[in-house]
């Protein structure tokens, strides 16, 4: 009696701890939906980007001889007018060298006189021997012997006019050079960068130097922007842009693009293209070389269905003990219903919370995006429906990769 008393009490107690289990062990909580309605309302596509502002026309003025700088006439921010003298080299080298040449020229010339003299006298050499060859008082050698001086005489003119013509030609080049001494303003404008000092000696047998560069009109501003071959598709001439700068914070400047180069920018294996945007600078706030962050206008739609770009990101959890089980094509819920997931339409499919409690998927077709909101073209949907598009977590339960809807989305190109 004792052994069937003590195995009922080991019984009895199996059975209190597994009924103890059974109603206050852990349970799961059941899973709760973020939910959001379906809107009508504005979409606008943009591209963002990072570009340069420069002046629409900007000249650099260099110098065609080498030599020392002698005097400034312009600074930075100077204005100047086309023909306006901005820099001075020392003239005196070119200026001896000029003197050289009008004395070259000067004996050339001399040359040709007694080039002239002496063909003249060969003339009348050849014409008194010709007059004496009928008489026999000269033979017929000092005929010829006359006639080859005449001849060498006026090869000997021609020579020397052709060194009349070359001496010409280098007084000529070095009144060029002197001229070029002269360092003039090509355009109206204002001179923005002097890369010069008083003394400094320029150089000018390789390459030209850059001693000034003016600006046409800061009046009128462009920004080179480059944008990705990803992005470029929606680039046309007259499409608006909005841009900020650093110096003026909270400001919005606004532009058009009025270029779009076909010349790829390949960097690293990243294709861009540069877009011009023109800006309007009547104020003078934009100055050259500062950054400016664009963004351009792609597409806009009005009072367009449109959902948050978290709901085409939601995917039911699955597998691990979770209430969704999936096997690839069909998705069962609480219930145990089996719903039908179709492998084509997972990258635009919407779910949907139906009154059981399942998901039910829903296929459609998407227009443009914000990077928030995406417009729907087509689909199952009305204004108001109420969508899925994330999973209620516990406080201090939420991942680092659960991030609020149409975070990140906006794409965005980088100038390189």
């Amino acid at each position: 009696m004792r052994r069937i008393g003590f195995i009922l009490s080991i019984v009895a107690i199996g059975i209190a701890i597994g009924g103890y289990v059974f109603f206050n062990g852990e349970r799961k909580p059941p899973i709760r939906y973020r939910t959001a309605a379906v809107e009508r309302g504005q979409v606008i596509s943009v591209v963002s980007a990072t570009g340069t502002i420069n002046p629409v026309v900007l000249v650099q003025v260099g110098s065609q001889v080498s030599g020392m700088i002698k005097s400034l006439h312009a600074d930075f921010n100077s204005r100047v007018k086309a023909g306006e003298t901005v820099a001075i080299i020392d003239p005196e080298p070119f200026k001896a060298r000029r003197e050289q040449a009008v004395s070259n020229l000067e004996m050339a010339r001399s040359s040709v006189a007694r080039a002239r003299a002496d063909l003249a006298q060969r003339k009348r050499e050849l014409d008194r021997v010709q007059s004496l060859l009928p008489q026999q008082f000269v033979s017929q050698n000092d005929a010829d012997v006359a006639l080859t001086n005449l001849q060498s005489a006026e090869a000997q003119l021609r020579v020397a006019e052709a060194q009349v013509k070359q001496a010409e030609a280098a007084l000529n080049a070095t009144e060029l050079e002197l001229k070029y001494t002269v360092i003039r303003s090509p355009v109206d404008g204002i001179v923005v960068a002097r890369n010069i000092e008083v003394g400094q000696t320029v150089a000018a047998s390789f390459a030209t130097p850059n001693l000034f560069m003016i600006a046409l009109d800061l009046t009128k501003m462009q920004v080179d922007t480059n944008v990705s071959e990803s992005d470029i598709g929606g680039m046309a001439e007259g499409k608006e842009a909005v841009f900020t700068v650093d110096a003026y914070p909270g400001m919005f400047f606004t532009g058009t693009i009025k270029q779009v180069r076909l010349a790829p920018i390949n960097v690293q294996n990243v294709v861009t293209y540069t877009v011009v945007i023109g800006v309007d600078n009547k104020e003078s706030r934009l100055k050259p070389g500062m950054t400016a962050n664009v963004s351009i206008v792609v597409a806009q739609k009005d009072q367009v269905i449109k959902v948050p770009n978290a709901a085409l990101r939601f995917v039911p959890p699955k597998g691990g003990g979770s209430p969704w089980e999936a096997d690839g094509k069909t998705v069962r819920g609480d219930g145990g219903r089996p719903v039908k997931l179709d492998a084509a339409m997972a990258s635009s499919t919407i779910w949907k919370q139906v009154e059981n409690g399942d998901l039910a998927p829903l296929s459609v077709q998407t227009g443009i995006s914000d990077g928030v909101s995406t417009e729907i073209l087509s689909g199952d949907l009305g204004e108001g429906d109420l969508i899925v598009i994330g999973i209620e977590r516990p406080v201090g339960d939420r991942k680092g990769n659960d991030l609020p809807p149409g975070f990140g989305n906006q794409r965005r190109s980088r100038s390189r």
